[in-house]
């Protein structure tokens, strides 16, 4: 039983925009899967230095 998938799509990020666009989704899963209220709450992301 295989748990992951073996694609690959990896995205070039060479813009700042992208960037912060995907720290932005990444920070945001926590609070849209309802474990807290904001990004910097959740103890094993990086959102805290950035708030």
């Amino acid at each position: 039983m295989q748990f992951w998938t073996h694609e690959n799509h990896a995205i070039e990020l060479y813009r700042t925009e992208m960037i912060e666009s995907r720290m932005n989704y990444i920070h945001e899963n926590p609070v849209r899967a309802g474990i807290v209220e904001k990004p910097e709450d959740y103890m094993c992301s990086s959102a805290r230095n950035r708030a």
